[in-house]
């Protein structure tokens, strides 16, 4: 211990010169290239491609609300970003009305089918089937909610018309569209499962059979035509129409055939939940309930760090959020899951109980072994613990209108393409794979196990900060499957305690404690022997968060867009 500490302290102090002082950009660590925020007076987009941001804009400059503007990116995102997220989707919004002054969040998770079976992802003998040979073709598909729930959101709190705000895309999909790098390093990256399946064969591959380049111009008049259907007649169309239909027949027809069928699609409602809020620093921080484990696990974590002094981006920092990120995730995997069908307990943000929990936390040294804890429960259950993949596609965005209004959207399809069945220009997610493969262990069922219209376990972590004043201070989130948890705890912390300008606080080297292992992201390999000096197992590897964050300074919106991915923050 007494060789450690001074390198704790020498590399604090150097790591805190270049990156907190910023006498390089955070992103040079990491090797990104270097963007910087933003600063508006009336109202702020932050999305995930330039594209899909600028339809957002156009929206808000016309006068369009917040829920507007993200009906409009979201339909521009599924067709230029189809690999993250689209109609055959699902996400979770947080949503901030300025005039009334309320928040609420609404859930448009998939479902499972109700033919589906606990054992769904199990083999003959019993054992868990492989990963991606549950994830590609029909068997991994859920219901869908992204459609239903742009539409109701746009219902209640829209004002531009409805048809008005599917244009862009519309336009898009029929015009086309450049290939943008990343899209085509994805293409060729899952080339052989894309291959696998007729629609994304015939959709990312050129004549002669080689995966798209970047800046191919691309056009998809099957997803115009489907966006146009639905412009006219509604989600209707799409959960009980000729759209229905066709999404039926793919999934029961593709390799590894799945269950899904017209009733799941004609039952499919959309949940308005209430926040989950927990206060750190005289902040108030909310976001998405269960089925997300995202605002539970956020929330442990700062009601963790509280206790702490976090001043600076430090080892000692990340080696804490670390151990915290590993108490809570144990917590998470034998809890948390679809409320709906399964009792949680209440006192998984009991002050007292994490109080205890961060006891558990030395400042210099990594705990050799990390279990779940007992958090108050009146009526506890015996479960079994969970560790359900979860990979890293998924997209974020953040909005602020002129009204006041914001919005903290995740949306996703799960992994990168989803199922890889394209549907009348959309690729269907594959949600079911974020159930445990495993439904019970030990006689003891999994929480997060398979149920007839349950609702899969999130991570999603579409976040609202609140000041001590009661204003908005911060819009957050990010997609990288479980990680996004780490990645918008990072950001929050980032601001609030590193004192870092938004698009320096997203911009900043990722280190993210889970199972036990803690990733250091590539580039900022100089943590690793501190940590490891700790007692951490370290891996380094490419962290590829997408956060995209708006911060409240003064009378202004300040946004930022993660370097690692290719959006923009656009205002006025």
């Amino acid at each position: 211990m007494r060789r450690i500490l001074p390198m704790i302290v020498c590399f604090a102090a150097l790591f805190a010169q270049q990156v907190a002082a910023q006498d390089i950009a955070p992103e040079a660590a990491t090797g990104l290239q270097s963007k910087t925020s933003v600063t508006a007076k009336r109202f702020m987009i932050s999305a995930a491609n330039p594209l899909a941001a600028q339809a957002g804009y156009d929206v808000l400059k016309e006068g369009g609300t917040a829920i507007d503007a993200m009906v409009a990116t979201q339909m521009v995102l599924g067709l230029v970003e189809p690999q993250s997220s689209g109609l055959g989707g699902g996400a979770f919004l947080v949503y901030h009305d300025g005039k009334a002054g309320t928040l609420t969040t609404w859930d448009g998770r998939e479902t499972a089918p109700m033919a589906a079976t606990p054992d769904l992802f199990l083999k003959p003998d019993g054992t868990p089937m492989k990963f991606f040979d549950a994830v590609v073709g029909g068997r991994s598909v859920g219901t869908p909610g992204t459609v239903k729930l742009m539409f109701e959101a746009h219902k209640r709190y829209g004002k531009l018309p409805w048809a008005r705000l599917l244009q862009p895309a519309i336009d898009l999909a029929e015009n086309g569209f450049e290939v943008s790098p990343r899209l085509a390093r994805l293409i060729e990256r899952d080339q052989k499962r894309l291959a696998s399946q007729p629609g994304t064969r015939a959709y990312f591959f050129d004549a002669a059979g080689a995966p798209l380049k970047t800046g191919t111009h691309l056009q998809n008049p099957a997803y115009g035509d489907t966006l146009r259907l639905i412009a006219d007649q509604g989600p209707g169309v799409f959960y009980a129409g000729d759209i229905a239909q066709d999404i039926v027949q793919s999934v029961r027809t593709a390799n590894n055939p799945g269950l899904l069928s017209l009733d799941d699609l004609a039952h499919y409602r959309i949940i308005e939940r209430a926040p989950v809020c927990v206060t750190y620093r005289a902040h108030k921080v909310c976001g998405m309930s269960p089925p997300s484990s995202g605002a539970l696990t956020v929330g442990q974590m700062l009601g963790m760090l509280e206790h702490f002094d976090l001043s600076g981006p430090s080892p000692r920092a990340h080696h804490l959020i670390a151990e915290a990120g590993r108490l809570a995730f144990a917590d998470r995997g034998l809890y948390m899951a679809d409320s709906d069908f399964v009792d949680m307990p209440e006192g998984l943000l009991d002050p007292d109980y994490l109080k205890a929990r961060a006891a558990l936390i030395d400042p210099a040294t990594a705990a050799e072994n990390v279990t779940p804890g007992t958090p108050p429960w009146k009526e506890a259950q015996a479960r079994a613990p969970d560790q359900a993949l979860e990979l890293t596609s998924t997209s974020h965005m953040s909005i602020v209108d002129g009204d006041g209004n914001a919005v903290a959207l995740t949306t996703t399809i799960e992994n990168g393409f989803g199922s890889r069945v394209m549907v009348r220009g959309f690729l269907l997610n594959n949600e079911l794979t974020d159930f445990s493969f495993v439904p019970e262990k030990d006689g003891k069922p999994v929480a997060n196990r398979l149920e007839p219209g349950k609702r899969p376990r999130s991570s999603m972590s579409p976040t609202i900060v609140y000041g001590p004043d009661g204003q908005i201070k911060m819009v957050t989130g990010s997609p990288g499957g479980s990680r996004i948890i780490g990645y918008t705890v990072q950001s929050i912390v980032g601001v609030l305690d590193w004192e870092l300008d938004v698009q320096g606080a997203i911009s900043h080297p990722h280190v993210v404690g889970r199972f036990g292992t803690v990733d250091v992201e590539t580039g900022a390999e100089a943590l690793s022997p501190i940590l490891e000096g700790m007692g951490h197992t370290v891996k380094v590897r490419d962290l590829n968060s997408g956060i995209h964050a708006i911060v409240r300074v003064g009378d202004t919106w300040v946004g930022g867009a993660d370097p690692r991915r290719e959006g923009v923050v656009l205002g006025d």
